[in-house]
């Protein structure tokens, strides 16, 4: 198994999970799509006339969490949009409950968006706990940001370093229970297991437990129910500050700035990896020809204001906008790369 995983080049891969570009074409239903470019929303087009809704498919604290609530916090305090906006939780499954009831019941629903990442296409493409449900059910709108993955511990671990945790579970991986924020086979799950692999672990052997969203697994982890928890780096802030937690390492090609300046990445502790997570927003598989030449401009003014520039920096994110066009051809490319990795670690369905 591991032999056959060595060959999949995961640096590349998981850059897939990772770093390609985003591109949504308009639905996967035919829906025409806004022009490249296009700065306005057609003159007859009366859309928005009524309050817009933006879902994080998890509990709060998480990235999709704070990816929402940034997103209707700008736009709304430069008003930028003439309706309001409110962010609504909807936790289970690491996304999929979320995504069963708005691939069916809001198919045309042009006020009701939702943040999302590489679960979209992981949940789709895994075998057990899957969604029937993934990006194409959906319009990408754009890509918005790109984070990290992070390996965590308490401020109070015997773990100070990658190293010690590698060694404890090469001696009994039963030992060590690793958290998340998502489901089995989905994206916290992968940035766990990673190090392990690339260190000669079998990552089926790695003691995983899933919580819905990043906040209850890092709640886990303070109440001693877990040694270590794969996160998003730019969820970690507050309990830095606040002397909560360490952070292992960052699994970026070099090391982020602000609180986390200090903090060695991956492979600068012998581990060749990276985790990409990128994060974006999308709208109904059949959002309306208007509705979709609207967002397209107003993300693309949303991602081209400082105010926005000082949200990526308060959160330690990383700018990466791809349009819908753009994002929907990435989502493409990236299905066969995940399904490929998938398959690597027998858990394809």
């Amino acid at each position: 198994m591991l032999k056959t995983l060595s060959r999949l080049s995961w640096k590349m891969v998981l850059a897939g999970v990772m770093a390609v570009s985003l591109t949504a074409c308009g639905s996967g239903s035919g829906t025409p799509q806004a022009s490249e470019g296009s700065s306005k929303t057609p003159s007859a087009s009366k859309y928005p006339e009524k309050p817009i809704i933006v879902v994080a498919p998890s509990g709060a604290g998480g990235g999709w969490d704070k990816t929402a609530r940034s997103i209707v916090k700008v736009l709304g305090e430069n008003k930028m949009i003439g309706q309001s906006m409110t962010v609504e939780n909807k936790p289970g499954g690491g996304g999929t409950v979320f995504m069963a009831e708005y691939a069916t019941k809001d198919v045309k629903n042009n006020y009701k968006l939702f943040v999302s990442s590489p679960p979209i296409l992981i949940n789709n493409l895994k075998k057990e706990g899957n969604s029937a449900f993934g990006y194409k059910d959906t319009t990408p709108l754009a890509q918005l940001t790109k984070d990290y993955g992070a390996i965590v511990v308490s401020a109070d671990s015997k773990f100070q370093d990658m190293k010690s945790v590698i060694d404890a579970l090469k001696a009994d991986p039963a030992k060590v229970t690793i958290a998340g924020g998502s489901a089995p086979g989905s994206m916290d799950h992968l940035v766990a297991v990673l190090p392990a692999f690339k260190s000669g672990i079998d990552p089926k052997q790695v003691k995983y437990v899933s919580y819905d969203g990043g906040g209850e697994a890092m709640t886990a982890l303070l109440g001693k129910n877990a040694d270590v928890i794969a996160t998003d780096a730019s969820s970690v802030g507050e309990y830095l500050k606040a002397g909560k937690i360490r952070v292992l390492a960052i699994a970026s090609p070099e090391r982020l700035g602000g609180l986390l300046k200090d903090v060695p990445t991956l492979k600068e502790q012998g581990i060749d990896a990276e985790f990409n997570i990128w994060r974006g927003i999308f709208g109904p598989k059949e959002m309306s020809p208007d509705a979709l030449a609207y967002w397209d401009a107003k993300l693309k003014e949303l991602n081209d204001s400082e105010a926005w520039n000082k949200e990526l920096q308060a959160n330690t994110w990383e700018k990466d906008y791809k349009n819908s066009s753009d994002f929907k051809a990435f989502l493409d490319q990236q299905e066969s790369l995940i399904k490929e990795m998938l398959t690597a670690l027998d858990m394809a369905k």
